[in-house]
């Protein structure tokens, strides 16, 4: 088996919402069949994925198993559960889909949300230390006022928290919910950060014993103790800092270390009527977005339904003076256009602006109306701060769609005939895989982005234009690749167990991408182009020169390139060139790189023992398409590699 260099794949799992089927149909207002309730989700967007209940979840399982006394308490009540799209965080919460669905039906007016107003004097006041700015440098709050809990919308209310949680927050990475009794704490509130051992506080696991833990010894604790073991996934996010987060009220009172658990004191019951939410994070942003949609959601339930106060924000200097404030939540109402014609192309139907604006109100991005620009009709839309989802006119095209009803679209034969084929350059790449796969060679399938040093200073070349990322993940993650050599070279270094007796060959048909200010895609120069190259490599007890040489002239032979006369010359074969089927016009040949300011790539080669391929077409001056040769044995030390080895590397198009 071949191990290929670890890469780490971060990828999103559509959310499910469980909820008990009455209690849906209770809060909607309809009682439905399955099938009826399944249609309806599919004209809302949604899918209906399972019918079960807690007895038969618990009978389905493979890995916990109960006594037959335990099964046969569980309840037997009917759970819907539906996924939702991954980008409508307002419908992670059965008030959230609830009220989308009765808004669909024509049955609800969208609400309108409002932040009231507030004398500055008597706003309550979360004060940022300039500590928190080395681990979580961002806050935003909320109070919701007179809010009824029962113990379904606490049930409710904390699964919100947790899809946020595991959804937009990233598990706590990017952003982190803590909600408190107001009435038990007292402002103004503190958003410090402080040694572990200076943080000392109930944690709400063990508000039954009351026992007392400092930072540190609560995240040694999580990171072992059974019942804990939920919250033992994010202690690896603040327990190397030297600092942990924390939101003390004035009284000193710890009310949450974030994004770890909640202090005790201000835990939340089902007598709680006035709720403090405080969202800590490293993407403002997000915050924001997370502290609109949990006030959304459960400020229905306040005695003036979907209001909520705000909370001013200050940061301070070490000096105590204010540097910068602002008051959340911003609960913003925002307007976003979109071309009639343009909505009607991208669904596929034939509606006029007036039908789409009263089309818009089914789907929450009401009011919304005509406007004309430069004398085209577009629909100006009203997005709430529910849906941070509209972002683009498709988006907006998307819910139009959803309004006027998938299976309401009429089918149309399409107007233009096409047949379907690979592209030429993929067709070559597929034969080709196929051909040094029978030579003996393992192909492998490396990643896109790599660091400028394995681009670059690890095969001895001058740092030149890539395409970089701004905000990398980390260090292997700099730059796209503008060679496929690194990624063979990667994994010849992961593989060092292997047998080298008879040599290892590696190769990988794939593209790089390189800076390009010329090419045009869709009016736009987009500053770089993808070239599909083939790259392959030999390790062994020899260096392999001849092994990888024989790969290249079999290459030119199955793209049917001639060598030329004076190459031939070199051959004992060259009898046998007047069998070679060959396209007309089409010859190559090979040059020796004779040192390093020849060719930007010859540092990669041991000296005098590497050629460059060079291609000759009808009409065409004599190209260069790439090089081969023994590796340098710096190259070979920066990636730990212990035997001689050979590459080659190869464009692809030029071939074509």
């Amino acid at each position: 088996n071949i191990k290929a260099p670890r890469v780490v794949c971060k990828h999103l799992i559509m959310p499910t919402l469980a909820v008990e089927r009455d209690v849906l149909f209770e809060s909607i207002g309809h009682t439905y069949t399955e099938e009826e309730f399944d249609e309806l989700c599919f004209e809302f967007g949604v899918e209906l994925d399972e019918v079960t209940s807690e007895r038969e979840e618990a009978l389905k399982s493979s890995t916990v198993k109960l006594s037959k006394d335990v099964i046969a308490a569980l309840s037997e009540t009917v759970i819907y559960k539906i996924d939702m799209p991954a980008n409508r965080y307002d419908l992670l919460c059965i008030e959230g889909f609830s009220r989308a669905l009765k808004i669909f039906l024509g049955e609800f007016d969208a609400p309108k949300y409002e932040v009231v107003s507030v004398p500055e004097a008597d706003m309550e006041v979360m004060t940022v230390k300039p500590s928190t700015a080395q681990i979580r440098p961002f806050v935003v709050c909320a109070i919701m006022r007179d809010v009824k809990f029962t113990e379904q919308r606490y049930k409710s209310f904390i699964d919100l928290q947790d899809q946020l949680h595991r959804n937009m927050c990233r598990n706590r990475t990017l952003v982190a919910i803590g909600t408190h009794d107001m009435d038990a704490v007292k402002g103004p509130f503190t958003y410090d950060a402080r040694a572990g051992e200076d943080i000392e506080f109930v944690p709400l696991t063990h508000s039954s014993t009351g026992e007392s833990f400092t930072g540190k010894s609560l995240l040694e604790h999580y990171e072992t103790a059974i019942a804990c073991k939920h919250l033992k996934p994010y202690v690896p996010i603040i327990k190397d800092s030297p600092v942990y987060p924390v939101v003390l009220d004035s009284e000193e009172t710890v009310m949450s270390m974030p994004p770890i658990i909640n202090g005790c004191k201000s835990k939340i019951t089902l007598d709680t009527t006035n709720v403090f939410i405080e969202c800590t994070a490293t993407d403002l942003t997000k915050a924001n977005i997370v502290l609109d949609t949990v006030v959304s959601m459960f400020s229905e339930y306040a005695a003036k339904p979907f209001t909520v106060e705000p909370v001013k924000v200050n940061f301070i200097n070490e000096a105590g003076d204010v540097t910068k404030s602002y008051v959340t939540p911003q609960m913003y109402t925002r307007n976003e256009c979109a071309d009639v014609d343009f909505v009607n192309s991208i669904i596929g139907i034939d509606i006029s602006g007036e039908k789409m604006v009263e089309l818009c109100n089914k789907i929450q991005l009401g009011p919304a109306c005509l406007i004309n620009v430069d004398g085209k009709a577009k629909l100006q839309v009203t997005v709430p701060p529910t849906r941070s989802d509209i972002l683009h006119p498709v988006d907006i095209a998307e819910d139009v769609g959803i309004a006027y009803g998938f299976n309401n679209i009429v089918k149309k034969v399409p107007t233009t005939a096409t047949v379907g084929a690979e592209q030429p350059l993929a067709a070559l790449g597929d034969l080709l895989r196929e051909e040094i796969a029978r030579a003996g060679y393992i192909e492998v399938l490396s990643h896109g982005l790599c660091s400028i040093r394995d681009n670059f200073t690890a095969l001895r070349r001058n740092i030149s234009a890539a395409v970089s990322l701004s905000n990398p993940a980390n260090v292997e993650y700099q730059v796209v690749r503008t060679t496929l050599l690194p990624g063979l070279l990667k994994t010849l270094q992961h593989n060092k167990s292997a047998s080298f007796t008879s040599g290892f060959k590696l190769f990988e048909v794939s593209d790089v991408v390189l800076p390009d200010d010329e090419h045009v895609v869709a009016q736009t120069i987009v500053g770089a182009k993808n070239v599909r190259k083939v790259c392959a490599v030999y390790a062994g007890p020899t260096s392999g020169f001849e092994i990888i040489h024989g790969l290249v002239d079999r290459i030119m032979t199955l793209t049917e390139v001639a060598p030329e006369a004076e190459y031939i010359k070199n051959s004992s074969k060259g009898q046998e060139e007047k069998y070679r089927i060959a396209k007309e016009g089409w010859y190559y040949t090979i040059r020796e790189l004779e040192n390093e300011g020849s060719h930007p790539h010859a540092g990669t080669y041991f000296p005098g023992r590497a050629a460059e391929v060079l291609l000759t077409k009808p009409g065409c001056e004599r190209v260069s398409i790439g090089t081969f040769g023994i590796l340098h044995p710096e190259v070979l030390g920066n990636f730990d590699i212990q035997y001689p080895s050979s590459a080659l590397e190869l464009d692809l198009e030029t071939l074509l």
